[in-house]
């Protein structure tokens, strides 16, 4: 039996709220420029996603506010938390994205960092913001999607319905 092809994944960090303050357009797996401090103190898990955004600079994009703790080990080679870091991509998809962002009305989002295949891998959505009404809705659509299993759940166990 050969070893499945699967690429290995481990999630260090998730911008849940930018699933709710966006509608997510695109995905996009970048790779992340890192120094060895940063790639430790991420195998420890210390990463926000919270305030960061990517942005166009020189014809590359960079990913500005991740957070990412200073390595508790690190000696005086210890890097920035908050330093700016460039995404790897390759050229065509740089121009394709930079492309929609300049049509307007649309950002570029983080959605997770995680490992993958020992790599650190940034998910990079092109966004549009939503209004108020939208997150309102996409709240009342979540809300009902679970009552409606909860419902199937009781109804294949037998349970009697509940008032």
């Amino acid at each position: 039996m050969s070893p499945s092809k699967q690429p290995e994944r481990r999630l260090i960090a998730a911008n849940k709220k930018a699933r709710h303050e966006y509608t997510v357009l695109r995905t996009y797996e970048a790779g992340i420029v890192l120094v060895g401090t940063e790639v430790k103190s991420l195998r420890e898990g210390r990463a926000s996603l919270v305030d960061a955004f990517a942005h166009e600079r020189d014809g590359e994009i960079v990913l500005y506010g991740l957070h990412i703790a200073e390595y508790a080990y690190g000696t005086w080679t210890n890097h920035a938390p908050r330093r700016n870091r460039k995404l790897l991509l390759h050229r065509a998809e740089i121009d394709r994205i930079l492309d929609k962002v300049r049509e307007g009305g649309v950002t570029m989002v983080p959605l997770s960092m995680y490992f993958e295949n020992g790599f650190a891998k940034v998910e990079l959505a092109l966004a549009k913001g939503k209004r108020s009404y939208d997150k309102r809705q996409t709240l009342a659509e979540r809300d009902a999607n679970r009552e409606i299993a909860r419902e199937l759940g009781r109804h294949l166990k037998g349970h009697p319905r509940r008032h």
